[in-house]
């Protein structure tokens, strides 16, 4: 086998390679024989079809299978041999391959680049100062409170948090729309669940009272003929409801599985759900200021093949989101160039990365991969079962090692960094945008 490489542009290589006509001629006749002996041709009994016959009628096929095995086969020992590293599938192109003469073929490609990592300890990150409250921990409870709450109904001014029942009618341009007239419509106000100013509008308004409001359906909305417009509701209220706490007593902690200890050991749980989301909020907010950091001081070229694939997983995701039990192969295929920025992301937060893990000489610390399947399990009922389930899946024990690996690059890159700690609160981190 002959081997030369070419840089034909980028990242792009091209190897060139022959192998000798007799290993090829030999490989055919092999086949052929073998074809021979199970082939049925009229006129010729079984095993006994003359080796002209057969090359007349499958010597063709047969040298084009054999001359795509052997460029496969010779295109890895080629790579192995030149020590390169490529991204991707080649591309084959056989230049010459005809009984008795070399088989010269071309393999096109795609090579991982070379990452040079800079300025790694001038990223700047602001890890948050931040603890549950006795305060954070009230105000939980109220959040608890509220998901079981009931209804009383009654006859004052209605307020946020209340529930109204109502009839409306709406009109654009004096007409009716669809979708614009409703009976009996229960809405809880504060839900956000009508357009903007519809609730303010009707905030306020008692039993038996109609009314007549003016709101602009925002210049997103999804019907086409309503973006920007003006629309008139008449509104009347046929029922008000207060909310109705329950609460928060021995009766109150079993709702949430607690049978003994009460509302003490309540507490002492919602605490430790509470910490256990403020610590992994943190951790993410680190890691995506060094992930920013780390992107914005390293330019890296890209493989095409390596965005191509990620456009294609992303895709996938995608489509499993929208179509639900939607039959795949019924859903139009979503353009690529949704999803290029993002997969050019990935793909190059996942070279430097890399690159960290190679430079660090980083192995999968086992201890962290039990951490992160004992915190992701913790969140369960029966959290032994979840983690026997992870030890006993290799593809999920082998995904928790690739999350393991991908961390501890982070903190190497974190002990590399100006790291500063600011004092923050359980809502800003958990709720940022209600800041």
């Amino acid at each position: 086998m002959q081997v030369s490489v070419e840089t034909t542009q980028g990242l792009e290589r091209k190897l060139t390679i022959s192998v000798p006509a007799e290993k090829i001629d030999v490989e055919v006749k092999n086949r052929l024989r073998q074809i021979a002996k199970t082939q049925r041709i009229n006129g010729f009994r079984p095993g006994k079809v003359p080796p002209s016959v057969i090359q007349k009628r499958y010597g063709k096929s047969v040298r084009q299978e054999i001359a795509g095995e052997v460029m496969q086969r010779n295109f890895v020992e080629a790579i192995v041999a030149e020590k390169i590293n490529p991204a991707g599938r080649p591309q084959f192109v056989a230049k010459s391959n005809e009984d008795g003469k070399d088989l010269e073929f071309e393999a096109t490609f795609e090579v991982y680049p070379e990452v040079e990592l800079k300025d790694i300890e001038k990223i700047n990150v602001e890890r948050p100062a931040v603890e549950v409250t006795d305060k954070d921990l009230d105000e939980m409870f109220v959040t608890l409170q509220n998901q079981h709450k009931t209804w009383k109904e009654n006859k004052r001014k209605t307020k946020k948090g209340d529930k109204l029942t109502i009839d409306f009618l709406g009109r654009v341009d004096g007409e009716e729309f669809e979708g614009g007239k409703a009976e009996g419509f229960e809405l809880e106000l504060g839900s956000g669940r009508m357009i903007p100013g519809f609730e303010k509008e009707i905030t306020g308004m008692k039993v038996d009272e109609e009314k007549t409001i003016t709101v602009t359906f925002p210049e997103d909305y999804h019907a086409e003929n309503l973006k920007g417009k003006d629309a008139e509701f008449d509104i009347k209220v046929i029922k008000t409801e207060g909310p109705v706490l329950p609460p928060v007593d021995e009766e109150f902690a079993k709702l949430f599985g607690v049978e003994e200890g009460g509302v003490d050991a309540l507490r002492e749980e919602v605490r430790k759900n509470m910490t256990r989301e403020l610590n992994q909020a943190v951790k993410a907010k680190v890691k995506e200021q060094v992930i920013e950091g780390l992107l914005e001081a390293n330019e890296v070229e890209l493989p095409s093949a390596l965005v191509a694939q990620e456009v294609d997983v992303l895709r996938q995701q995608a489509m499993q989101r929208f179509g639900g039990q939607m039959d795949p192969k019924q859903m139009p295929e979503l353009p690529a160039d949704m999803f290029e920025e993002q997969a050019k992301r990935r793909v190059k937060v996942g070279l430097l990365l890399g690159e960290v893990i190679k430079q660090n000489e980083l192995k999968v610390d086992e201890a962290k991969v039990d951490e992160l399947i004992e915190t992701a399990a913790s969140a369960y009922e029966d959290p032994q079962e979840v983690i026997e389930y992870y030890k006993s899946n290799k593809e999920m024990h082998q995904q928790m090692q690739n999350v393991a690996l991908e961390e501890q690059a982070v903190d190497v890159l974190v002990a590399a960094a100006k790291v500063k700690d600011k004092k923050s609160s359980f809502q800003e981190i958990m709720n940022p945008e209600a800041k």
